[in-house]
């Protein structure tokens, strides 16, 4: 079983990934579709059926999981068993296996008994790669939604939370990402037109925006509708940047909202390299540990590495690829990596 080719599957609660490894352990192929999944599960029945056939399908599938916390579930545990449910009725002929941790693959009776091991573990799977493959490591996953800041050392890792509550308190977790993450959740008030400004509590524009304003938004990252609906051009991005401070468009050239942009990504940057600092104090790693990237944010792991002199490894550079399929790699660093450890497992 170990010589299978496996398809592994990261599913979360805005999008479903998808990496396929051939019978030598090479990722042969990666996906990435928007799943609005607090719309409805048939949100997710589409994107698995389309996703295996695009990938050509397996009889061995790995699963872990961070869907199962949207609203559409009234608790964890419900949203688990559901997901697992729509993964064994959309994939009837294949084995499947669910990524729990400590715990290792579990089959999806056993999911539906011990449903907190598999809940939000896809982090796990990623920091275990990442152990196997690199004994001391700070581990970096910047997501569209999320950042997960994860120690490797001695070929362990080294997290001290262990679920979404004690991890955002340890810092290991941030909610904070480049494409969802809503304005209001950066900061309170900016600097705009030679005073401090706040910021309303509103929907009005997400971290896109952003970073679409500063041309550092990578293609495909922005996978769902606007905050309005609206364009995903520069023009309109900017408009939705002046609605957050009660201006419109026109208040200023395109370079005022620049210089707001800069701001707010520089907030984020700054948050994220807190934790970090946070993390590096506890002593664990040594000055020579590389930073491991992931997500499709990695490049302010890239910046963060190189400000802080610390040599920095992509997660694609850990496992064979070809130069192509790589940048899906470490955009879908978990999918990868519950592939790769279900085929351990099975060895």
């Amino acid at each position: 079983m170990g010589t299978e080719v496996v398809i592994g599957w990261d599913v979360g609660g805005a999008h479903v990934k998808a990496a396929r490894l051939d019978r030598l352990g090479r990722v042969e192929e990666v996906i990435q579709a928007a799943c609005p999944l607090w719309q409805g599960l048939h949100h997710l029945d589409e994107a698995i059926v389309n996703l295996n056939q695009r990938l050509g399908g397996s009889p061995l599938h790995a699963v872990t999981m961070t869907g199962e916390m949207v609203d559409l579930f009234p608790d964890r545990a419900t949203g688990v068993s559901r997901l697992a449910d729509a993964l064994s009725t959309r994939l009837p002929d294949a084995t499947i296996r669910f990524y729990a941790g400590d715990q290792g693959f579990l089959d999806a009776g056993s999911v539906r008994r011990n449903p907190a091991s598999v809940a939000s573990a896809n982090w796990m799977a990623s920091a275990a790669f990442v152990a196997a493959r690199q004994a001391d490591a700070l581990f970096i996953d910047i997501g569209s939604t999320t950042t997960d800041l994860i120690p490797v050392q001695g070929g362990r890792v080294r997290a001290l939370g262990k679920d979404d509550a004690s991890r955002l308190a340890s810092g290991e977790l941030l909610y904070t990402g480049i494409v969802r993450t809503p304005l209001m959740a950066l900061a309170e008030r900016a600097p705009f037109a030679g005073e401090w400004v706040p910021l309303m509590a509103e929907y009005f524009a997400t971290t896109a925006d952003l970073y679409r304003l500063l041309d550092l938004l990578p293609e495909g990252a922005d996978q769902h509708p606007t905050a309005d609906g609206g364009d995903k051009t520069v023009e309109a991005s900017a408009r939705r940047l002046a609605r957050m401070i009660g201006r419109d468009l026109d208040a200023v050239p395109v370079t005022g909202w620049r210089r707001l942009a800069a701001w707010l990504v520089e907030v984020q940057r700054r948050r994220i390299e807190d934790a970090c600092a946070r993390l590096y104090s506890r002593g664990l790693l040594p000055d020579e540990a590389p930073v491991v990237v992931a997500g499709v944010g990695r490049f302010l792991g890239v910046e963060f590495a190189h400000r802080a002199g610390r040599p920095c490894l992509d997660f694609a550079a850990l496992i064979e690829c070809s130069p192509a399929v790589a940048p899906r790699v470490s955009d879908c660093a978990p999918a990868v990596a519950v592939a790769w450890l279900v085929r351990q497992a099975n060895a």
